[in-house]
């Protein structure tokens, strides 16, 4: 499968505003080049102003008492959903939407509970779209050292909440199937299971994760390894966000087949991770034995590579 990565920064930038409420776009659109390219996620809250968040911070966008009205939220989940909610209510639930283009929205509300469980959202008091962007090149640093004895290790990406954990995964992914000159190209197939790995749109991914790359997109992973594992034959499986037990336990089930695994999630550090219930299980179980921790220094991102 041939990706066709979409590196413009510009054009990543002006999909995601046309997410947002029309009278706010003309506020976003109006930031200087420089920021545009650094700008990671757009939030809207009820009753304040729309800001940016830069590496800096929040920046505020609008002229002065302008504030996010409950219309304009409601306006921007009808676009994002293409006025079909109810076709959104298994992630809305989770409180997320996954918008054309692979952007990622937080939704936040008043939750709808049935016996205990959440079913959907209400009353929607803040949105936050997350601009997924193509790093190529950022994978460079951690691929020569992810290799043990000559084969890949499996290997676990952590970091906080936005410093790219899914962007080193996609440049490890396309690393991988496309090889180098000491490494030969591997069969990788990806669980996208929001849709914001590869961004697949009618069938062709938006970003780039190389001619050997298999995407299985809007499906659980504990149901899509199963299917990839019989379908694609791949040599390495990659994966976003374990946030479930039965993950791992598909995971597991691939590992035993020979799939080296590729998967990212939320921590900190090394301490923060093994405070998590699933580290247990992933000690118990063996599945990663190589992490990479993403971190940020004096505003720029460093990655290092540890032993589990």
């Amino acid at each position: 499968m041939n990706g066709v990565g979409n590196n413009d920064e510009s054009n990543r930038f002006d999909e995601a505003v046309k997410l947002l409420p029309l009278r706010w776009q003309r506020y976003a659109l109006a930031l200087r080049s420089e920021q545009k390219t650094v700008t990671e996620e757009f939030r809207l809250r009820c009753g304040r102003c729309m800001s940016v968040l830069m590496p800096e911070g929040e920046v505020p966008l609008g002229e002065s008492g302008m504030a996010v009205t409950s219309g304009d939220l409601e306006q921007m989940c009808d676009k994002i959903t293409g006025y079909s909610r109810y076709a959104a209510t298994e992630t809305l639930r989770q409180g997320y939407l996954t918008a054309e283009g692979g952007f990622r929205v937080g939704v936040c509300g008043t939750a709808v509970m049935d016996e205990g469980v959440n079913t959907n959202l209400r009353n929607i008091s803040s949105m936050t779209v997350r601009l997924s962007r193509q790093r190529i090149g950022v994978g460079d640093p951690v691929f020569a050292r992810i290799y043990g004895d000559g084969k890949l290790d499996n290997l676990l990406i952590l970091s906080p909440p936005g410093l790219g954990k899914t962007t080193l995964l996609r440049d490890l992914i396309r690393l991988l199937s496309e090889g180098t000159e000491s490494v030969p190209a591997r069969r990788v197939a990806v669980v996208d299971e929001r849709g914001e790995i590869a961004v697949m749109q009618k069938g062709m991914p938006r970003m780039d994760v190389g001619s050997h790359t298999d995407v299985l997109d809007g499906c659980p992973k504990a149901i899509a390894i199963p299917i990839l594992l019989r379908a694609c034959n791949p040599q390495i499986i990659a994966v976003d966000e374990i946030t479930a037990a039965e993950d791992l336990t598909a995971m597991a089930s691939a590992a035993n087949c020979g799939v080296a695994l590729l998967a990212t999630i939320h921590a900190a550090d090394l301490g923060e991770l093994r405070a998590k219930p699933l580290f247990d299980r992933l000690l118990e179980m063996g599945v990663f034995t190589r992490c990479v921790i993403i971190s940020r220094r004096d505003g720029e991102r460093t990655y290092e590579v540890e032993e589990l």
